[in-house]
């Protein structure tokens, strides 16, 4: 049974749809097979992958709203072991749409059932916000995946991401856990990014990744062409740090098991 995982922060900016696309390319090319669905409507996590919207049959939206089996949006794409489901601009008037849909929070779980053993990953990028899409999406995963930029406001919204957390918790996912936080834009020679990083480790204790991704100009170019950043420059630092993270990522999930 695939594992379910949001890549979450209610803060906008701090390296998202990046950590989405790169990590779920590299754990792609390390053997495992990877579901990618993009439900936040600006779908930079579709593009990434070099899948242009207006050219996709079905999507997301329909399977939320028109109970459209998932198997029939998933598009395989030409990175390994990556299959996606894309997302549609008409995502950002689901919410009030889902508003009147019996179980609406459970759409996107239900949705995701039917196909969660042919994967070993499932990642959801979700939408920058606090609203219904995301609530489908904290219903739907097994743990929330937490990235953080390292910068003066880095813990702002924190709090309230972690309330959120547990809310969704308390009354509709009672399994969700936190799969880690990972630090983005580190600069090692920026006395603010350490001091970040020293911050964000004490919040949140043993949840921190070791890996930290760097700034990175290939890293900040590769969506530009489509693709993750492994497939655009393999040798490129930010490559080399989604790499490393996606084997840390891996080695604590075989050890849990």
């Amino acid at each position: 049974m695939g594992k379910v995982i949001a890549v979450f922060n209610q803060k906008g900016g701090v390296g998202k749809t990046t950590t989405n696309v790169n990590l779920s390319a590299s754990i792609g090319q390390m053997g495992k097979k990877t579901l990618v669905l993009d439900l936040d409507p600006q779908g930079n996590t579709t593009s990434g992958y070099g899948i242009d919207k207006s050219s996709v049959d079905y999507t997301i939206y329909e399977i939320m709203l028109d109970g459209l089996d998932i198997k029939d949006a998933i598009i395989s794409t030409e990175f390994e072991n990556v299959d996606i489901v894309a997302a549609a601009t008409e995502l950002a008037g689901a919410e009030i749409e889902l508003t009147n849909m019996e179980d609406r929070e459970y759409i996107l779980k239900k949705a995701i059932e039917s196909v969660r053993s042919e994967y070993e990953y499932i990642f959801i990028d979700c939408p920058p916000s606090l609203g219904m899409l995301t609530i489908n999406c904290l219903t739907a995963v097994d743990s929330v995946l937490i990235p953080i930029q390292c910068e003066y406001y880095a813990l702002e919204g924190v709090s309230q991401l972690m309330e959120t957390i547990k809310l969704v918790r308390s009354r509709l996912n009672p399994n969700i856990d936190i799969q880690g936080v990972v630090l983005s834009m580190f600069d090692g020679r920026a006395n603010l990014s350490i001091q970040v990083v020293e911050e964000v480790k004490k919040y949140f204790k043993g949840s921190v990744y070791t890996t930290l991704i760097p700034r990175n100009v290939r890293l900040a170019e590769a969506p530009s062409h489509g693709k993750p950043v492994i497939y655009y420059d393999s040798r490129c630092k930010g490559s080399v740090a989604y790499l490393e993270l996606a084997e840390e990522f891996i080695d604590l999930e075989e050890d849990i098991i």
